[in-house]
């Protein structure tokens, strides 16, 4: 009967590997009731590949299937991850891995299935006996010189899905070659029989509570203005974890930074993987940050910000001149983690000629700007904090990373985690506030200050979903069509230049003449397509490395002239971004 559905060769082949498996029989049922149903759909998209690890890991739809999280693909990549940390350390030495999981359904099921393979793998399991923030995986692997770590979390994706984060022995997700490597490995597991599921006991360990103290106490380093918070410590912070894991761990580093008038959104504060009180569990939408501005609104509050469940990003509001609540997107959070930053490092004497900020390629113009006035370096990176971090490990000792972030809601301030940290994030930001408070100016007048200085920089972000297997292909088509098509014009402005990361290639299209990109430090081939036109919009196209999307960045800049023309200045940045996705149709 299968036969006869006609499905993709590589699902159907899948499908019959699990129905002759020795896999559990609810999951043969459920198989066979979509083969009973015709559900083709299903059967397609649940099957027609494997799941692999992009530039966050794994991650995919809750259910059965090969392309689905479940117990046997979480085991194949532990396995095949198991497998490759015994490659590449000598016999006899004493492997260790940190395990940590956030609050979604399956997360703490999925982290023992982890754990027990790698017992039983000969490495040492270091679990953490309840939900903690992905950075305090990071920050545990150094501390307990793991030679590697995971994370089960699927970051801010809808309630079906779950995922699986790899690090290394530095607490950064894996980049080249240990990422091919163990997706290699993990390819090799071809029958679940190579499966070790069996745990060793004395191999498994539960993570103490002091390690909680000395995250806290790094957090705690990162402060620049502590006499500034004492003195702004009745500033009035709203936030929620949404259903996460920052709940864990926020409250505490604000405390611990003199925040003592701190509201927490009570209905969001339980752990929840069904999230039951939004849509999406992602800061950037307005609805999932909905019960933090009420709240906002109905304590008059200074300050709201927000976490993802595992607590690697945090969406902030800013209260404007007419009383109203902002929602800032992520190039306007770490522009003014940064601009704060710049600033006081100045003012402490911190600056040596030595440090610098980094961000990556599809992040606003205006860090690079700043920088460069505070003769600062900016190093800029691929997708994915795996790669700020490989200039953080690559520079230790020769140069001092100040801080960054990344346009999707992350930042980093400091080295002591090797992952964007939404509880550091928090910490700053609300330090950051009290410093614009001293100064006797609001939150907003501080952003609008950056803005007067060094332009108005506005970016937009058009996400276009293609599920299933159809859509994975007509993604790659419309990457294929840009680079034989680029746009002659955006808004008006010629396109005087193509960057091709995937054939590391910049090109001047006026002269057509060509050069190489520069690989090294954060940078690698890609598939990832810029335009730059005269009057300095950037355009970029990237295809996700853990969702079914593919993003188009749209920067534009224009100028402040004053602050009673932010409004209005917005909107009109905000127009040209539009008529740029009308022109290009992107939908």
């Amino acid at each position: 009967m299968l036969e006869e559905l006609n499905l993709d060769k590589t699902a159907e082949k899948n499908i019959k590997k699990w129905l002759k498996g020795k896999y559990d029989d609810e999951t043969k049922a459920t198989i066979n009731k979509w083969i009973e149903e015709k559900n083709i759909s299903q059967l397609t998209d649940s099957f027609y590949k494997n799941l692999e690890f992009g530039t966050g890991g794994m991650r995919g739809e809750i259910g059965v299937g090969s392309n689905r999280m479940n117990k046997y693909t979480v085991g194949a990549a532990t396995q095949g991850l198991a497998n490759y940390i015994n490659k590449c350390y000598p016999e006899g030495e004493d492997l260790k891995a940190a395990i940590a999981y956030d609050s979604r359904n399956f997360s703490p099921e999925f982290a023992q299935i982890a754990a027990d393979i790698f017992s039983a793998n000969g490495i040492t399991a270091y679990v953490f006996p309840e939900l903690r923030p992905t950075p305090q995986l990071s920050f545990t692997v150094r501390e307990l010189g793991c030679q590697a770590g995971l994370v089960i979390t699927a970051s801010h994706n809808p309630r079906e899905y779950n995922g699986y984060k790899v690090y290394w022995n530095d607490g950064s997700q894996v980049v080249a070659p240990h990422d091919k490597n163990i997706v290699d490995e993990v390819n090799a597991i071809t029958t679940i029989s190579k499966i070790k599921f069996r745990g060793i006991k004395k191999r498994l360990k539960t993570i103490r509570p002091a390690l909680d103290k000395k995250y806290l106490k790094a957090v705690k380093s990162i402060s620049v203005s502590p006499r500034i918070n004492r003195k702004q410590s009745d500033l009035k912070i709203v936030f929620s974890s949404i259903h996460g894991t920052g709940i864990t761990m926020v409250p505490d580093a604000l405390k611990q930074l003199g925040f003592e008038n701190v509201h927490i959104v009570e209905e969001q504060a339980k752990p929840d993987g069904n999230f039951p009180t939004v849509v999406y569990p992602n800061p950037e939408e307005q609805e999932a940050m909905s019960l933090s501005l009420k709240l906002a609104k109905e304590i008059d509050a200074d300050l709201v910000m927000a976490t993802d469940p595992d607590a690697d990003r945090v969406g902030m509001a800013v209260k404007d001149p007419s009383g109203e609540w902002q929602l800032l997107n992520g190039n306007q959070a770490a522009s003014l983690i940064v601009f704060y930053l710049l600033k006081a490092w100045k003012k402490a004497k911190k600056l040596t000629g030595k440090e610098y900020v980094a961000k990556t390629i599809v992040t606003t113009e205006l860090i690079d700007a700043m920088a460069a006035k505070a003769g600062v370096k900016c190093y800029n990176t691929l997708t994915g904090f795996k790669y700020i971090a490989q200039v953080i490990r690559e520079t230790e000792g020769k140069e001092t990373f100040i801080g960054g972030g990344e346009e999707s809601y992350g930042y980093l301030i400091g080295d002591k985690v090797r992952d964007k940290d939404a509880v550091a994030a928090c910490a700053i930001i609300a330090e950051l506030t009290a410093y614009a408070r001293h100064n006797g100016i609001s939150l907003f007048d501080f952003l609008a200050d950056m803005y007067k200085e060094y332009g108005f920089f506005y970016e937009g972000l058009i996400s276009v979903t293609k599920k299933g297997k159809s859509g994975a292909e007509e993604i790659q088509q419309m990457m294929a069509d840009f680079r034989a098509n680029p746009p002659k014009e955006l808004a008006g402005s010629t396109v005087i230049r193509m960057d091709d990361y995937k054939a590391l290639t910049r090109t001047n299209l006026e002269s057509g003449e060509a050069e190489d990109i520069p690989t090294g430090l954060g940078i690698e081939s890609s598939n990832v397509l810029q335009f730059f036109t005269k009057d300095g919009t950037k355009f970029t196209c990237r295809p996700s490395g853990t969702e079914p999307k593919i993003k188009f960045y749209v920067g534009v800049k224009g100028e402040l002239k004053d602050k009673t023309l932010f409004k209005e200045t917005l909107e009109s940045l905000k127009n040209k971004v539009s008529s740029i996705k009308d022109e290009l149709a992107l939908s």
